[in-house]
């Protein structure tokens, strides 16, 4: 899918490093999510307490990533990330040997959401070595780091249950981590194509543009919907279905890989028929999913509205940065950090409004509905800013340009 010319075109050690450090930044982010149902036999929850649980580190990711952006801009994407990743080592200590109380749980969430901001410092690390055409392609290998919440959902229960410890997670995770903070420092090497550091008004700047609040709606709701179901379905699967931990950790793992390996599909396609036309059709795809998922149906038929749903969701998270890049091409590590940050919000607010609402209703089908109507208002918010995008501004790499083919050729 790649060929000589993508691979010529920038610098693989540095998209492995930043998939390495994506990677695993999306595993521990994400460990919460199918913990939360080990961790209720310390600490018995509500709906809205486990749903406060698996969304603060994603709060704290979101604040984080503008941090982390700016960062970015000023010391490079390189030592922005080794330096989230040492500080990301700090709640996996406190998670190990010193919490003992969901106070102090709450805490450790926050934290975690250091290694939630990755997101800033690993895109731009492997988007600054490719040219235009090759964009989707590149964000889109090294956003696939979002596969390490694979792990989370796949072991993260299995380790907390063989030693009858959630604690014994966390010591665990140090291992990965220090792995790749080594790996990241030797192979990781920062593009002479550096903007000159940017300063806080920069941002004023660039939220001041309308396509910046357009992105951070698109990707509130492809990223947002992917890291929020992937952090709450656990939760969903042991509340509604009455899975133990470890099943319904693996159901979830089920979803969470459709969403993780189809991202840089998402980018190759957007790079051969153009962002917005696959935008448009996986957020359709995406709201018909979630309607049929509010009708709450059997296992079988449910597993299968989910995993076509995050499908959708990770692809889509490809397709928004096939065309950020290009519109954003001078200001990428600030725009990362922002339209991240909305990604991080939408995965915030996705498991407060299932939470809340099965907390007052009984019921997750307000929640899954509401989910359905905000993926269709992205669609037609795409209607309608699509001609104004192909007239305003253009990219510069054969069919990754955001105009129709036909204007291609013209």
């Amino acid at each position: 899918m790649a060929g000589k010319g993508f691979l010529k075109s920038g610098h693989t050690p540095s998209l492995f490093s930043s998939f390495a450090y994506f990677d695993i930044s999306f595993m521990i982010w994400s460990m919460l999510g199918p913990l939360s149902v080990v961790i209720m036999s310390d600490y018995p929850m509500d709906a809205s307490q486990k749903a406060n649980l698996v969304a603060l580190p994603v709060l704290g990711g979101s604040i984080l990533r503008l941090v982390f952006g700016f960062l970015t801009d000023y010391i490079g994407p390189k030592r922005t990330g080794q330096l989230g990743m040492l500080i990301t080592m700090v709640p996996l200590v406190l998670g190990w040997k010193f919490i003992d109380s969901l106070d102090g749980l709450y805490i450790v969430a926050l934290l975690l959401g250091f290694a939630g901001a990755s997101f800033a410092a690993a895109l731009p690390l492997a988007s600054r070595w490719y040219p235009p055409q090759y964009q989707g392609l590149a964000m889109g290998i090294a956003g696939a780091g979002n596969s390490g919440t694979v792990f989370s959902t796949l072991f993260a229960n299995r380790i907390a249950t063989h030693y009858d410890s959630w604690h014994v997670v966390f010591g665990l995770a140090l291992i990965p981590i220090v792995i790749v903070f080594i790996v990241f420092s030797i192979l990781a090497k920062d593009s002479p194509n550096q903007p000159a550091p940017r300063k806080l008004s920069d941002y004023a700047k660039v939220l001041s543009i309308r396509d910046t609040w357009l992105f951070c709606l698109l990707y509130g709701v492809t990223f947002g919907g992917f890291v929020g179901m992937a952090n709450y379905l656990t939760i969903f699967f042991n509340t509604q279905y009455d899975l133990s931990p470890v099943r319904a950790a693996d159901f979830a793992t089920l979803c969470v890989i459709a969403g993780s390996f189809f991202r840089p599909v998402g980018g190759w396609l957007s790079d051969k028929v153009g962002g917005i036309n696959m935008l448009i059709g996986l957020y359709s795809i995406a709201a018909i999913m979630l309607l049929g998922i509010s009708t709450l149906p059997s296992m079988g038929l449910i597993i299968v509205l989910l995993f076509v749903m995050m499908m959708s969701l990770g692809m889509g998270n490809g397709a928004v940065f096939q065309l950020v890049p290009q519109r954003f091409q001078k200001e990428i590590g600030l725009i990362t950090g922002i339209v991240g940050a909305a990604g991080g919000l939408g995965g915030y607010f996705l498991p407060k409004l299932l939470g809340n609402i099965k907390q007052s209703t009984g019921s997750y089908t307000t929640g899954f509905l509401i989910a359905s109507a905000i993926a269709a208002l992205c669609v037609v918010t795409l209607l309608v800013v699509q001609g104004s995008w192909k007239r305003s501004w253009l990219g510069t790499g054969g069919k990754a340009r955001v105009e129709n083919n036909a204007a291609l050729n013209s």
